[in-house]
């Protein structure tokens, strides 16, 4: 066998939604563009602001010596202080350079995290529907991803949580707003997840943490507000990018926020650093460092998401489908009308429509749509998704 044994798993497991993508790359070429109606990636369709290509412009025109040397393995310090003080005033907490480590997007920090984290067997619990790389990130760093199911409303289940922590557990894992629900978890579920983790490590005597994955946390409407783990939680951590906010996923770049109250934080930092170094990832690209350092608070227009997700859910609505509204994010995921989201998806797909079965995400009789696409890629398939619809409800 030329591949290891686990990857060769990995690879029959992998995700559906490269496999949906690379499907529409084939349907795209048979039919032409405008003829697929691609829902299947949550590629980010709406240019950077225009003032991120001006501050990038100048930087790349700075000639200063010594401006391509190695750099601290944290990142340039000037950035993480501007990413501590753009935080620190979000969360209403006080962070400093040293509580900041720049990474190569949310994966990279979730990876190095979780490596600096997990001894082998260790448990990691996340929320379900949840975001299907997790599983391999954990497995990365010789933990087990443990599943825990969700209310009807994709909210978190407590009691279900609180039934799942054991001896094993070491991390708790959300991702809010939801890949793929658009669920935001409210503050008052926040809170007491928090006490539970406490609670829970005291009577275990060791230190339980929460880590939020949040590269969705400025891309959120009506007036919903992702709350703050780092004020809930002293024993919490944040991975984000700025993949989404800025539409820059292409260019790798994010961060890691470390409560200051965390157990043992030099030790945890030092650890972070280390792993960033030693999972290959060195540093977080440079350039972007230190475009990312001059535009805190920037982000892209995100009313023309919300109005996305409205041309979207109307038109879903009016053909019978059933589904919560996302609160945040850019996906829907509405309920399957069998129970078999995969022959679901793949009907859709003869109609050149391509979504994600929701059994990748561990959320089985749904299906996601990536709403981050041209309105008229919306309009278009909506005579499809009526088809399909009317096909398995008669």
């Amino acid at each position: 066998m030329a591949i290891s044994t686990k990857i060769k798993g990995f690879i029959s497991q992998s995700s559906w939604i490269r496999k949906m993508f690379e499907e529409g790359v084939n349907l795209k070429k048979q039919y032409g563009a405008d003829q697929v109606f691609d829902f299947s990636l949550g590629n980010p369709n709406i240019d950077p602001p225009a003032s991120f290509k001006e501050h990038l412009s100048r930087i790349v025109g700075i000639d200063t010596p010594g401006r391509h040397a190695y750099m601290p393995n944290a990142g340039y310090p000037e950035t993480r202080a501007a990413v501590a003080a753009y935080l620190g005033r979000g969360h209403d907490i006080t962070l400093s350079a040293d509580h900041i480590m720049m990474t190569c997007g949310a994966g990279g920090a979730l990876n190095v995290i979780l490596k600096t984290l997990l001894d082998a067997g260790d448990e990691v619990l996340t929320p379900a529907p949840f975001f299907v790389e997790y599983r391999f990130y954990v497995d990365n760093a010789g933990g087990v991803l443990k599943t825990v199911k969700t209310k009807e409303d994709f909210s978190l289940d407590l009691e279900a949580m609180s039934d799942a922590v054991d001896e094993r557990t070491k991390v708790v894992l959300i991702n809010s707003p939801n890949n793929p629900t658009g669920k935001v978890y409210d503050e008052a579920s926040i809170r007491k997840l928090a006490d539970l983790l406490r609670d829970k490590g005291k009577a275990q005597g060791k230190t339980l943490y929460l880590v939020s994955d949040e590269p969705y946390s400025e891309i959120v409407y009506d007036g919903v507000q992702v709350p703050s783990i780092l004020k809930a939680y002293p024993n919490s951590i944040i991975a984000t990018s700025y993949s989404k906010s800025l539409s820059l996923p292409g260019e790798r770049i994010g961060f890691i926020a470390v409560n200051p109250e965390i157990f043992e934080i030099d030790e945890v930092v030092s650890g972070m650093v280390l792993c960033n170094r030693i999972l290959g990832f060195v540093n977080a690209p440079a350039l972007m460092q230190r475009v990312i350092a001059d535009i805190q608070g920037m982000r892209v227009d995100v009313g023309e998401y919300k109005r996305k997700r409205d041309l979207l859910c109307d038109g879903l609505a009016a053909c019978g489908y059933e589904f919560q509204k996302p609160q945040g994010a850019f996906y829907l995921f509405p309920k399957s009308p069998i129970a078999d989201d995969v022959e679901f998806v793949r009907a859709l797909q003869k109609r050149r429509i391509l979504t994600v079965p929701g059994s990748g995400f561990g959320g089985p009789g749904h299906f996601r749509i990536a709403y981050c696409v041209d309105d008229k890629t919306i309009v278009n398939a909506m005579a499809g998704f009526a088809e399909t619809m009317k096909e398995f409800s008669t």
